[in-house]
C-alpha cells in the first residue's frame, strides 16, 4: 500500500490553503467543493507562456491562483524566466498583490521558494514594483531574517530589498543587519550577503557602524574561513578610518596572520593602505625573532607578505624601514633559494651588487 508522506510539498500547500483561505468549516453533510484543476500544459504555438492559457481566458486566471499554482510559477525554469515574464504581464496590480501576499504569507513557504534558484530570481523580479507589495516581502524577510541572509539564494532576496525597498524598510533591514552582522559574517552564504550590503549600503550612519563591527572584531574575524572574506572586502574599500581601526587591532597578529593563506592576504591589503598603516606591518615584521621571519620567508604564504613588504617600502620611499627589514633578512639569504622565499632571495642578491638601483640620490 503506498504511504502519503504528511511532511510533502503537496500536502503543505493544502494544509496553507485550507488554514488561510477557506472558509470557516461548519458540521454538514454537505460534499466538500471540487477543486479547480491546475491549468494545461503549454503546447506549441501558444502565443503565452501561461501553461496553455488563451488571451481571451486571462481575466479568469485568478481563479486559478493557489498555492502550487505560485510555486509552480516562481521555481520551474522555462526559458530564463520568460514564462515568469509573460504571465504576470497579464495581471493587473491586485492579481499581483493576491500573488505576493500569499507568496509572504507564511514563513516555511516563503523560503521554499526562495532558496530555489529560479523562484529567488522571481521574487527578486516582484520586489520594487509598489510600496504596498513590498511590505508584505519585507515582512516576510525581517521574520526569518537570518534563514534569509545565510542561504545561497534567498539572501539574493534580501539583498534586493536593500536595493529597491523605500528608505524606512531599507533602514529597518539595515538594523537587523548590524544586529546579526557578526552570525552573517561567518556563515558560508551569509559573509556574501554582508559584503554585498556594506558594498551598496549608502547611508552614512549605518555604514559607519557596519565597519566599526568589523573592525573592532577584526582579530576574531580575520582567523574565521569565512569571516576572513569580509575584513578582506572592507579593506578593499579604502575607508582609511575603518582601515586603521583594524590595522590597531590587528597588531601584534600580522606574523600568525602572514602563514596562512587568506590571513596573508588581510595583511598584504593592509600593507597596500600605505602610510602609516603600512609601517606599522614592516615595524612588527622587523621586530619579529630571526627564526621566525626566516621560517615566515621561507613558508608559502609568508613569503608572499614579506616580498610585498620589500617592494611596498621602496615604492613609498620609506628606506629606513626597507633596509632595516633586508639587514633582518640578510642573515637566512641561504636559507631562501630552495624555497617559496626565492624571490625574497632574487631582492636581497640585487641590494648586494647593485646597490645604487635603490633610493637613488
Amino acid at each position: 500500500m503506498e504511504t502519503t508522506n504528511p511532511f510533502s510539498m503537496t500536502s503543505m500547500f493544502d494544509a496553507l490553503q485550507e488554514l488561510r483561505f477557506a472558509p470557516a468549516r461548519q458540521t454538514t453533510n454537505e460534499e466538500p467543493p471540487v477543486m479547480i484543476p491546475p491549468p494545461p500544459p503549454r503546447e506549441e504555438g501558444d502565443s503565452l507562456f501561461c501553461w496553455g492559457i488563451r488571451a481571451d481566458l486571462i481575466p479568469d486566471i485568478s481563479e486559478m491562483i493557489s498555492f502550487q499554482w505560485i510555486f509552480d510559477l516562481m521555481t520551474i525554469s522555462e526559458g530564463d524566466g520568460r514564462r515568469f515574464k509573460d504571465v504576470i504581464s497579464t495581471f493587473d496590480m491586485s492579481k499581483l498583490e493576491k500573488i505576493v501576499s500569499m507568496l509572504t504569507s507564511d514563513s516555511d513557504y516563503f523560503m521554499e521558494v526562495a532558496r530555489n534558484k529560479f523562484g529567488s530570481k522571481n521574487m527578486q523580479r516582484l520586489m520594487g514594483k509598489s510600496d504596498y507589495m513590498d511590505t508584505f516581502f519585507y515582512k516576510a524577510i525581517t521574520r526569518i531574517f537570518v534563514q534569509v541572509m545565510t542561504d545561497k539564494y534567498a539572501s539574493y532576496v534580501g539583498i534586493q530589498g536593500t536595493r529597491v525597498f523605500q528608505q524606512d524598510k531599507k533602514e529597518l533591514i539595515y538594523e537587523f543587519t548590524l544586529r546579526h552582522a557578526l552570525h552573517l559574517a561567518c556563515d558560508q552564504h551569509g559573509c556574501i550577503a554582508l559584503n554585498e550590503i556594506i558594498t551598496d549600503l549608502d547611508h552614512r550612519d549605518y555604514r559607519n557602524q557596519l565597519l566599526d563591527i568589523v573592525a573592532n572584531n577584526a582579530v576574531w574575524l580575520s582567523n574565521d574561513p569565512y569571516g576572513n572574506f569580509v575584513v578582506q572586502h572592507v579593506l578593499e574599500l579604502r575607508d582609511m578610518r575603518c582601515t586603521r581601526n583594524i590595522a590597531v587591532n590587528l597588531r601584534g597578529h600580522y606574523v600568525d596572520l602572514s602563514f596562512r593563506k587568506y590571513g596573508s592576504y588581510i595583511v598584504d591589503k593592509v600593507l597596500k593602505a600605505g602610510g602609516s598603516v603600512m609601517e606599522d606591518v614592516v615595524l612588527v615584521l622587523v621586530k619579529c625573532k630571526g627564526e621566525k621571519l626566516m621560517r615566515l620567508a621561507r613558508s608559502e604564504y609568508g613569503n608572499f607578505v614579506i616580498r610585498n613588504a620589500l617592494l611596498l617600502t621602496m615604492n613609498y620611499m620609506t628606506p629606513d624601514l626597507f633596509y632595516a627589514l633586508v639587514n633582518k633578512l640578510m642573515p637566512f639569504r641561504h636559507l631562501l633559494s630552495r624555497s617559496p622565499g626565492r624571490y625574497i632571495a632574487t631582492i636581497l642578491d640585487s641590494i648586494l651588487y647593485h646597490p645604487s638601483s635603490f633610493f637613488p640620490s
